[in-house]
């Protein structure tokens, strides 16, 4: 931003001294709350910063994108799914910086080409509250000792639930598995489900639990 000329150098050290003051906050909110730039502005510098678009909620359907994945991930990572396009490119959200590995995780969960940017905190925050208002698949959320407990639940669950199709994937401490009971069950995007019906997630810990 100060490249952009959108700061000076005094306004910057102003929001700094501020941050450290209070000892909270990103420095985005200071340089909007005693600067007065915009949250737009600061939107615009994050997608410099991390090279990649600024995304918008158009398009956004909360019913369509709490089937992506569960809500623990949603308020727990701060991902947040915004629209499908094209049927093969999932748009992902964040708000002060992206995570790769987390996108990654959702590729391989999902089958489909996740795009990463940024969106404005106000869009997401709304965007956030009226997904997790929807119905999802249902989820549940385990703890394992370790990996060989992890490998024998997951065995256990499979042989119970006798899925028609099962995917697996790590997303920083945790692990998601994801249940597809019935033919029929996903959609034409890639392997989203249709519905929430026939259809489970389980989350994972691994670990000590304190």
């Amino acid at each position: 931003m100060l490249k952009q000329g959108w700061i000076t150098h005094p306004q910057l050290q102003r929001a700094l001294e501020a941050q450290r003051r209070n000892g909270t906050g990103r420095i985005g909110e200071w340089l909007v709350a005693e600067c007065g730039l915009e949250a737009e502005q600061i939107t615009r510098g994050l997608s410099m910063q991390w090279n990649c678009p600024v995304l918008c909620a158009d398009g956004f359907s909360p019913e369509a994108m709490a089937l992506v994945m569960p809500g623990f991930f949603v308020e727990k990572l701060g991902l947040m799914p915004l629209r499908i396009a094209g049927g093969r490119i999932l748009y992902l959200a964040f708000e002060d910086r992206l995570d790769a590995s987390a996108s990654l995780a959702i590729e391989q969960m999902t089958g489909l080409k996740v795009e990463s940017g940024v969106l404005n905190e106000v869009q997401l925050r709304a965007a956030r509250s009226r997904l997790l208002e929807c119905d999802s698949i249902e989820a549940k959320l385990e703890a394992a000792s370790d990996v060989d407990t992890l490998a024998g639940r997951i065995t256990a669950i499979l042989e119970q639930k006798q899925p028609v199709a099962s995917r697996l994937v790590r997303l920083h401490q945790y692990y998601w598995l994801r249940l597809w009971l019935e033919d029929g069950t996903r959609g034409k995007s890639g392997r989203l489900p249709v519905s929430r019906e026939d259809m489970y997630d389980y989350i994972f810990s691994v670990g000590p639990q304190g």
